[in-house]
């Protein structure tokens, strides 16, 4: 008997049904077809949309926790439920830069609550980051790229490192004995990002990505990502072009993935539409890079080493003035890109959704289809939350 019949707008990988039907029986979705093909008795219709349950692959925190200061998996799990609630049901948890013993110990922490089912994945942004574009990354614990400490991490992840953040300038950062090779080969990606590179080594640094993915065999990706592009790094000048077009051209060309934060405030909307516009769906994500303040109020929190502080929900470096990640959940990411930006909205939930579970490697997630797990998001004409199911169970 099934468990669950769902029936309202459904936005699915490619269209939009204006009245269709989900059926969950357990952890599993078990059909999706318009209304009027469903041969069982009809639920009353409804002015609801269902999305996909998403999933982010960039994320510090919520819920005034943050996972590279978590010491428990209980204090990482508040951050993890503060999104799930409002309908990221795939989260990726995303550390900073720091000393290597803390590095070591949020792996471990981290790695338990992936294997009980509770995060997708893993994140290290740093520590073989730029100090001229750290942004918020304390440049103090900022080393050069270490191809050891890079396997030990993995190690300590159990195979659940998604991807790391590292400068394509700093040396050992791709070639042969490079951390990029021990990342591909360990099975996770290198993620591009807060850099200062010139657009030679930038491009070389993608191009090694693609080589070196072309000879081994991963679960993930396979593609390298860009970490929040346009953020973090050198900008784009006609003259001293940095790495920013690069990143595009890759991208465009089927290489590298683009993070795109899509909040409003790390990337003007338009801009995040000219990128959809110039790239296509298939080659961007969208990200939150939200620490602790997500479904907080503004004050005081930290980010890993460093102290911050949020006034109306901008979170910058206490000292400086620095942006330090971001306060939005998923979902408002995709209103932004939808009612802001103009992008379609069946586009703007792909990138919010399908894009995080093809870097993942995981086909279970991200669409609304017989087979997938059973998360769904469900919404009223505002994109606001309604209810969350997570393999079934509703949660918010």
């Amino acid at each position: 008997m099934t468990d669950c019949v769902l029936r309202g707008r459904l936005v699915l990988e490619d269209s939009v049904v204006e009245d269709g039907i989900i059926e969950i029986d357990g952890s599993t979705i078990t059909r999706v077809c318009p209304a009027s093909d469903y041969d069982a008795d009809l639920p009353a219709a409804t002015d609801s949309t269902f999305l996909p349950g998403l999933v982010d692959v960039h994320c510090h925190g919520g819920g005034g926790e943050s996972f590279p200061n978590a010491q428990s998996e209980e204090a990482a799990l508040v951050a993890v439920m503060e999104h799930r609630r409002h309908g990221t049901t795939s989260l990726v948890a995303s550390c900073v830069t720091a000393s290597a013993e803390v590095l070591r110990a949020r792996a471990k922490t981290l790695a338990q609550l992936a294997s009980d089912g509770e995060l997708a994945g893993i994140h290290f942004e740093g520590p073989f980051v730029s100090h001229a574009r750290c942004g918020a990354q304390d440049p103090t614990y900022i080393i050069d790229p270490d191809a050891e400490l890079t396997r030990t991490l993995l190690e300590e992840c159990r195979g659940y490192a998604l991807s790391m953040t590292l400068a394509p300038e700093k040396p050992g950062a791709y070639g042969p004995g490079s951390v990029a090779e021990a990342l591909i080969d360990g099975g996770a990606l290198p993620s591009w990002g807060h850099t200062d590179s010139n657009s030679a080594m930038a491009r070389e640094a993608l191009e090694y990505s693609r080589e070196r993915f072309s000879q081994v065999s991963t679960t993930r990706g396979p593609r390298a990502t860009i970490t929040h592009l346009f953020n973090g790094m050198r900008p784009l000048h006609h003259r001293d072009t940095g790495p920013i077009a690069e990143f595009l051209s890759d991208a465009a060309r089927g290489g590298a993935v683009a993070e795109l934060i899509c909040d409003g405030i790390h990337v003007d909307p338009s801009l995040v539409r000219d990128v959809y516009e110039l790239v296509g769906r298939d080659h961007v994500v969208f990200v939150t890079d939200a620490m602790a303040a997500a479904g907080m109020p503004d004050g005081e929190y930290t980010l890993g080493p460093q102290d911050v502080v949020v006034r109306d929900g901008i979170a910058r470096l206490a000292q400086g003035d620095a942006i330090a990640g971001g306060t939005a959940h998923l979902l408002d990411c995709v209103r932004v890109a939808v009612t802001r930006g103009g992008i379609p909205l069946v586009d703007a939930v792909y990138m919010a959704t399908v894009q995080g579970a093809t870097i993942l490697g995981d086909d279970t997630i991200g669409r609304l289809a017989a087979g997938k797990k059973a998360d769904v998001l469900e919404v009223d004409d505002g994109l606001n939350v309604r209810r969350v199911w997570r393999r079934g169970t509703v949660v918010a």
